[in-house]
């Protein structure tokens, strides 16, 4: 029986082109304008070339997703990392688009997935969803004081479909999301800040993102309420954007 593989960090290579497109849905959502100032100054920030479309119909949000990954699978160099920003009115697993009609989330996370995005695979496909999952709030509550590689000689190496991926939602299954009217929403802003003051793995900066929401007070139709991000990862490595 052979020694297991010593445990040791791995990260993503960044070196190569960074590329970020964001979807959003203004019309009936104010204060999406500052998100998208902020995720704008964001991006630059941490040099991704980025593409903004508002407005889409729920088919729209497809279209340009495929010319997204078409566009990276005819990229002139190496692309390292790839950014989805969606924001809209939503339900659990549906985004609602400018027409009112609905788009499945997991048809658009299939468009780069490891099968349909060869400049993708195995690398990081972030996915930041600002949008509604149910209509439940939550008051709060009140509380006391390796990647496992398989190679053999005559098989490739192959990894999963859905592996390298990381899906942030603004709030969990079921729950609605919160956005200011001039402010723009608590995730988006706090996220910005986060991925902009600090560096470190990408999941450790998350952390700190859920616990500075934790720990924000919302208020909505005079009550007071609590809202936190939801993170979905199937990453192999570390991934660091600063």
């Amino acid at each position: 029986m052979s020694n297991p593989r010593p445990l040791q960090e791995e990260a993503y290579d960044m070196s190569g082109a960074r590329l970020a497109l964001t979807l959003c849905v203004t019309k009936a959502r104010e204060g999406s304008q500052a998100d998208l100032d902020a995720l704008g100054r964001m991006f630059r920030q941490l040099r991704f070339e980025s593409t903004m479309k508002k407005d889409l119909t729920a088919q729209q949000f497809q279209e340009e997703l495929e010319k997204f990954q078409q566009a990276i699978d005819t990229w002139e160099d190496p692309v390292s990392c790839a950014f989805v920003v969606l924001m809209a009115h939503g339900e659990e697993g549906f985004l609602e688009g400018e027409d009112g009609e609905m788009v499945k989330l997991e048809n658009l996370f299939e468009v780069l997935n490891n099968k349909n995005c060869q400049a993708l695979r195995a690398k990081p496909k972030v996915y930041i969803i600002q949008a509604c999952r149910g209509e439940q709030r939550d008051p709060g509550e009140t509380v006391g004081g390796d990647e496992i590689v398989m190679i053999t000689n005559d098989k490739p190496h192959t990894i999963p479909t859905y592996t390298d991926a990381l899906h942030v939602y603004s709030t969990v299954e079921g729950y609605t999301s919160y956005r200011h009217d001039q402010n723009g929403s608590c995730f988006i802003q706090t996220l910005v800040d986060v991925f902009t003051e600090r560096k470190g793995p990408i999941l450790e900066l998350l952390t700190e993102v859920t616990r500075r929401m934790a720990e924000t007070e919302v208020l909505q139709e005079g009550k007071q309420r609590k809202v936190n991000p939801e993170i979905l990862s199937t990453l192999r490595k570390q991934l660091y954007l600063q």
